[in-house]
């Protein structure tokens, strides 16, 4: 069977069979998929080396993580605010409205990072102290998010322009500078975290340098990671993309008509991920009174997790191109038909991704950690959490395909409504009786709520007429 293009689906009488449309999601979530699980191993071995100078290290970096993932949906929020839009325009054929909405995001993007870092900063010190963190990890706690939040414009044009070049439509290239990012995260970690050391290999001894700067050091190998993956993809987006490369006439001038719908679409998002990230924060505090060793356990668990669930974000972002297309190029048809196909992959491999994670979670916990009462731990909260792979993988397949056509506003409502009624409140009345696994209980409860929200708003179709509704009155941005 004859496979087509995204471009040759949509802008033909004949949209293929639906295998072909099957192997056009495939063909676009593949690469992103890859990337994805490249980060996931990567996240290991990070992982990894912190756990290695012990419990209270990878306590220190679990004490802000919902903090910096509140942040970092922040970041994205922003970027899809301006990339959803450059999908459209792809989608219609208007490649000078593409790179205009490309270079206004630039300029805001770039304001909102500053906006952000002051405010990270001036936080830095009391955060750990208002998340309840024990005494003897604050110090690293303050240090490792004081770093972070100091490379934020950074990652901000990261986000943006890889969001940005995959809406586009090319998934490979942003696919691999994601696992050139994640490789030269370890790297920079092996020698920042660790000091100079012997180390042994087929028998030759050799001294390797490192700066010794343990948990410190896991932040600044990260951004150094950043940075340098960001200039290749820079280099991607601004000299090497037909539609988004800078040589062209496209004005920098703001407009407000694009100003206006990335608002629209951004603002919805902000407020969804900060109400769920200041959700996760209240359940770091939940589990922070419960020890140490709970923490370290919840923080490893989370990491464990995403072998699972980050695939399924990886179709995600190939949902949010193949709808957001399908929308520009006035294809209702396809854009539903995207929608479900990309869902059904997602609840696939998820599930598939869930069953695997179930059998090899205690050698996973080996890898991470070598304290064994972590190791237990996390297993059996993990385990509890991996009954919720398949719904799971809908509401995030959904939020992507939902996020393509511009709907933001409905999935934000669905997710504060499951988070804050499901989660937090069966967690405060499990935790006292149940200790950590009460609170991941809590979780797979609430994740399965979420998934079913989530496809019966894709089923009812709303958010597809909305989107067309949008299209026909939405005036053209100015030249």
């Amino acid at each position: 069977m004859e496979s087509l293009t995204l471009e040759q689906v949509l802008h033909s009488d004949n949209p293929g069979s639906l295998p072909q449309r099957m192997r056009v999601v495939v063909a676009l979530s593949i690469p992103t998929i890859l990337a994805m699980i490249s980060e996931i191993i990567m996240q290991y071995i990070d992982s990894a080396m912190v756990g290695s100078l012990g419990a209270g290290a990878s306590a220190s970096i679990g004490l802000v993580a919902s903090t910096t993932w509140l942040i970092g949906n922040l970041i994205m929020a922003c970027a899809y605010g301006f990339s959803v839009q450059v999908a459209h325009a792809v989608g219609a054929g208007d490649h000078s409205l593409a790179q205009r909405i490309f270079r206004q995001s630039i300029l805001a993007s770039l304001c909102f990072s500053l906006i952000l870092l002051i405010a990270g900063v001036s936080i830095r010190s009391q955060l750990p102290i208002w998340l309840h963190g024990a005494p003897e990890i604050l110090a690293d706690a303050s240090r490792y998010f004081t770093i972070y939040v100091l490379f934020l414009p950074v990652r901000q044009m990261y986000t943006l322009f890889l969001s940005s070049l995959q809406c586009t439509g090319n998934m490979r290239t942003p696919s691999i500078l994601g696992i050139i990012c994640c490789v030269s995260d370890v790297i920079f970690n092996f020698f920042l975290i660790f000091p100079t050391r012997s180390v042994s290999f087929f028998g030759a001894s050799f001294m390797v340098p490192g700066a010794g700067l343990g948990v410190a050091g896991a932040a600044l190998g990260t951004a150094c990671s950043y940075v340098f993956s960001g200039i290749l993809l820079a280099y991607a987006v601004g000299v090497k993309s037909p539609i988004l490369r800078f040589s062209g006439r496209a004005s920098w001038r703001i407009e407000p008509e694009v100003m206006k719908q990335a608002l629209r679409i951004s603002v919805p998002m902000a407020l969804e991920h900060s109400a769920l990230t200041i959700a996760q924060i209240v359940c770091t505090r939940i589990v922070a009174p419960l020890g140490m060793i709970p923490l370290a356990a919840n923080s490893f668990a989370v990491t464990a997790e995403a072998f699972c669930y980050m695939p399924g974000y990886g179709i995600g972002a190939a949902a949010t191109t193949l709808v957001g297309q399908s929308i520009g190029a006035g294809r209702r048809d396809l854009a539903k038909s995207f929608a479900w196909l990309a869902t059904g992959l997602g609840v696939g491999l998820m599930t598939v991704g869930g069953i695997l994670m179930y059998f090899l979670c205690p050698y996973v916990f080996a890898f991470l950690t070598p304290v064994k009462e972590v190791q237990e731990l996390g297993v059996q909260v993990l385990r509890i959490e991996l009954l919720a792979e398949p719904l799971f993988a809908a509401s995030i397949v959904c939020t992507g395909a939902l996020r393509g056509a511009g709907d933001t506003l409905a999935p934000a409502i669905l997710n504060l409504v499951s988070m804050w009624g499901v989660r937090i409140s069966i967690a405060l009345l499990l935790v006292g009786r149940l200790g950590l696994p009460g609170v991941w209980t809590a979780m797979c409860i609430e994740l399965n709520v979420r998934g079913i929200l989530f496809l019966i708003r894709l089923a009812r179709g709303k958010w597809l007429e909305e989107a067309f509704a949008r299209k026909t009155h939405q005036p053209e941005a100015g030249v």
